[in-house]
């Protein structure tokens, strides 16, 4: 996640209008657990300051992985709260809690997905009901099902969590499926639901399934528990707007004359949009956020706070905490060839996979008047730009 993730831990990034931890916990809740334990390292206190003590009724506690030294690790960290059966989860990724609870039906169980590709994933080879192997990332898959990152285990595994560091340095939660499979067997459940989000792209495809009328839930909640309607208008909007589709405006939102929003959208307390934009596609507004005169939105992440004053086109981008555009920014979200947007990860262009992908801006940026951003670029934290200038690389 690059540059969003220099302020703001990951599993605390913005999907439809809710952190992307919260989505895993409330999946948790619906699938029946009586209690959330959460390993947390960097950013913890924006994580406890979130969830607090407990989660939608449900007691929520704390474990300290002091150094983030692998998903083994972050499970020994939670190891003293562990006395029955538990599942482990993701905390960047979504799940549906009817999935969740077919992980329970006959512990331990690992939670599997069928895909299209599966070579880039961990895949697992099946024997009936039982998993005989998990190998990362095979030339020539056994099967279409992944692993999804979900498990069951009975109390006793964490008698197995002291496992040696792998060859990248890391102690694996892999390595104890791999003796949970040798003691005690490991079956599987097939999700119909999951998605890893750990690349911009994907974060906007999570808003994409998650925003009001999406194929997921509802993530407008009244009180952090129930989820509220598709449309739901309780900020302030004027009566010269127009609202289309499945649009949540939260209290304390202002939607000003000639903006027209088209859904699935969702604009959160304390935004501004207007007058005269337009906002459509699967776009989500952040607390805070200010989209100006002449302005258009079109599928995409505004974090808290990010302003878009006037005469700017965004599409399919990711605007972090506090970006600010100058006027007439323009970002460009399509590959005149048709060719899938490539963006950067870890220093390497890969695709996205997206014929329109945008720019990932991250927190702090500022650009100068008639600025323009090429598609697939990422700006860093507090990265300027001057006016009238073409970006199109990285910086």
């Amino acid at each position: 996640m690059g540059p969003l993730t220099e302020t703001t831990p990951k599993p605390m990034l913005p999907v439809a209008g809710a952190p992307l931890v919260e989505h895993v916990a409330d999946a948790a809740v619906e699938a029946g657990t009586d209690e959330l334990v959460v390993t947390v390292g960097y950013g913890a206190d924006r994580i406890r300051g979130h969830f607090g003590e407990t989660h939608r009724a449900v007691p929520v506690r704390y474990a300290v992985q002091e150094s983030q030294r692998g998903t083994a690790d972050a499970l020994a960290a939670a190891a003293h709260h562990l006395d029955d059966e538990f599942a482990v989860l993701n905390g960047d990724s979504l799940y549906r809690g009817a999935d969740l609870r077919r992980l329970f039906e006959s512990p331990p169980r690992i939670g599997a997905f069928r895909v299209d590709d599966p070579s880039q994933y961990g895949v697992l080879t099946v024997d009936g009901d039982a998993v005989t192997a998990i190998r990362e990332k095979p030339s020539d898959p056994a099967t279409d099902l992944v692993n999804a990152g979900a498990y069951s285990f009975s109390a006793e595994t964490v008698d197995m969590l002291d496992v040696s560091e792998s060859e990248r340095g890391e102690r694996e939660l892999t390595d104890v499926v791999a003796r949970v499979m040798d003691r005690e067997g490991l079956g599987y459940a097939v999700f119909e639901e999951w998605m890893d989000v750990g690349r911009p792209w994907e974060l906007l495809e999570a808003n994409e399934r998650r925003l009001p009328g999406g194929d997921g839930v509802s993530a407008a909640r009244d009180d952090g528990d129930a989820a509220r309607s598709d449309t739901a208008i309780r900020g302030d909007v004027h009566a010269d707007a127009t609202i289309r589709g499945d649009v949540v405006v939260e209290e304390g939102a202002t939607v000003g004359p000639g903006v027209v929003v088209e859904g699935p959208a969702l604009l959160r307390s304390g935004c501004s949009v207007g007058p005269n934009a337009y906002i459509r596609g699967a776009t989500l507004v952040g607390e805070g956020a200010h989209v100006g005169h002449a302005v258009e939105i079109k599928n995409s992440v505004l974090m808290a706070d990010a302003t878009v004053g006037h005469l700017s086109y965004v599409g399919d981008s990711v605007l972090g905490r506090s970006v600010n555009l100058g006027a007439g920014t323009n970002v460009a979200n399509l590959r005149h060839d048709g060719e899938p947007v490539n963006a950067t990860v870890k220093g390497e262009r890969v695709s996205t996979g997206r014929r329109k992908f945008g720019a990932v801006l991250g927190p702090g940026v500022k650009t100068g008047i008639q600025t323009g951003i090429n598609a697939g670029v990422t700006l860093s934290a507090n990265a300027r730009t001057k006016p009238g200038e073409m970006v199109r690389r990285d910086r």
